[in-house]
């Protein structure tokens, strides 16, 4: 199973034709082809199903992705780790959720940066599942998320404390004096599909099953601008949007007949590993 047979079949899986696949990899369309066939008689699994137009993953397609992309990410990982270690000492790779990184954590990365020198730093930004099992594979030597791991072997403490704030510019909030958890359901409300933990399922807990939201982001750094506009209502960490608040740019609105929860975050890294703990404290 090589790397270049790897990179085709998740092209593939993105654009989900062999001809369009081929031009973007500079190849022969022949060559995608020989690539899959060469895999899924590794695999001894059908990868794709062809439609009308291109291509579909297969149900077994779908879960060889998911190895594929790791395989793929660990392969650039150790090239990355190889140029780097070439140039720096050490090499310090960072996970956060983007929640995290904003409200706490960029200020601590700033600092480690310009203070050591000699070591690299990578920051990733991504989900709380993603990151913790990056860790556990090795890609990344830290994970800051609002999910802690609990597994042998790995340290995993709680790194800060933060409120839901339902927020909303002063313009748009129709809801001055507070509001109730009927109201919010009926609201222009801004969907961010990350994971707070606990208070992400008190989130979607006030919406009923199925709920269909007018807009949906996966990325809650993106939604303060949408807030600002005037587009809707969101909850969000109340330190991503402290600056906004202050300045009256957005407005904090009290919840009447529901309690907001508060989101802990938690940083979880391998014991032993030495630049770690010397970042953790």
């Amino acid at each position: 199973m090589n790397s270049e047979g790897i990179k085709t079949f998740i092209m593939l899986s993105k654009l989900k034709n062999f001809t369009r696949t081929a031009e973007r990899m500079y190849v022969a369309q022949s060559t995608v082809t020989n690539r899959i066939a060469e895999l899924e008689s590794e695999t001894g699994q059908k990868l794709f199903i062809r439609r009308q137009g291109g291509v579909e993953l297969t149900e077994e397609g779908q879960l060889f992705l998911s190895y594929a992309l790791r395989i793929n990410e660990l392969e650039e990982s150790f090239v990355r780790e190889v140029n780097a270690a070439a140039r720096y000492e050490r090499t310090l790779r960072i996970g956060a959720i983007n929640a995290v990184y904003e409200s706490s954590l960029y200020p601590l990365v700033a600092r480690f940066f310009s203070e050591k020198k000699d070591v690299a730093v990578k920051v990733t930004l991504g989900h709380s599942v993603d990151l913790l099992q990056m860790l556990q594979d090795g890609l990344i030597d830290m994970a800051f998320s609002y999910l802690p791991l609990k597994k042998a072997g790995y340290e995993s403490k709680k790194f800060s404390s933060d409120k839901l704030a339902l927020l909303a510019a002063p313009a748009r909030n129709e809801y001055k004096a507070g509001i109730r958890k009927a109201e919010l359901c009926r609201c222009e409300y801004l969907m961010c599909n990350f994971a707070f933990g606990e208070a992400g399922e008190f989130v979607r807990s006030l919406f009923p099953p199925r709920h269909a939201f007018r807009f949906e982001i996966d990325n809650s750094g993106k939604v303060v601008q949408y807030l600002l506009d005037g587009h809707g209502y969101s909850f969000l960490p109340y330190k991503m949007a402290e600056k906004e608040i202050k300045e009256g740019r957005l407005e904090v609105i009290r919840p009447l007949d529901f309690a907001v929860p508060e989101i802990t975050s938690y940083c979880a890294y391998k014991r032993g590993n030495a630049l770690a703990e010397a970042f953790a404290g």
